[in-house]
């Protein structure tokens, strides 16, 4: 396996029940915004290069995710980051008051969105046990997003194999609350 699907693997076996994964495809990106919003406000120049904390942050992680092997999910999640960081920077440039009630509103949300998600998959985060799992938590909703719209097969199948398939909610029959 490559790295980037070894990380992947490990990542799933924190999600396995589909309302988990339902409340990372909203709490993740509200996450990375609220970072590319609160980060954004920090500007410094780097060889006479204007820069700021967002920025560097995003192009760090996405050197991390080509060192985890170039690949659809590693590209996409790069791009898709980073995106959500450039429509971030009007937020960071905004006055005080919106500035903080943009970034911090968009973390604590994402956040509150993650953790109902764990509560309702009966376990901690994987970030509590691997660090890294901070920067896979974006590429593994890259990848659910991808296998929603029917690609992915094999890598979805890899996943399902290692970490088992995601959990399917059985009806409640009629008339039980």
């Amino acid at each position: 396996m490559t790295p980037s699907t070894t990380l992947l693997v490990s990542y799933a076996r924190y999600h396995r029940d589909p309302r988990n994964i339902a409340t990372h495809y909203a709490g993740i990106p509200l996450i990375i915004f609220a970072i590319g919003v609160l980060l954004g406000r920090l500007q410094f120049s780097l060889l006479g290069l204007p820069l700021n904390g967002a920025v560097t942050v995003w192009a760090l992680a996405a050197a991390w995710y080509l060192y985890q092997g170039v690949s659809v999910v590693t590209m996409a999640t790069i791009a898709v980051t980073g995106l959500l960081v450039m429509f971030a920077q009007p937020f960071a440039q905004a006055a005080l008051l919106p500035w903080l009630a943009v970034g911090l509103g968009s973390f604590v949300v994402g956040w509150a969105f993650q953790l109902v998600g764990h509560v309702w998959e009966g376990r901690k985060p994987a970030f509590v046990d691997d660090i890294r799992g901070l920067l896979v938590g974006p590429m593994f909703v890259t990848a659910e997003v991808w296998f929603a719209l029917g690609g992915g097969k094999s890598l979805r199948d890899q996943i399902d194999a290692e970490a088992g398939p995601v959990a399917r909610q059985t009806p409640r029959p009629t008339g039980q609350a």
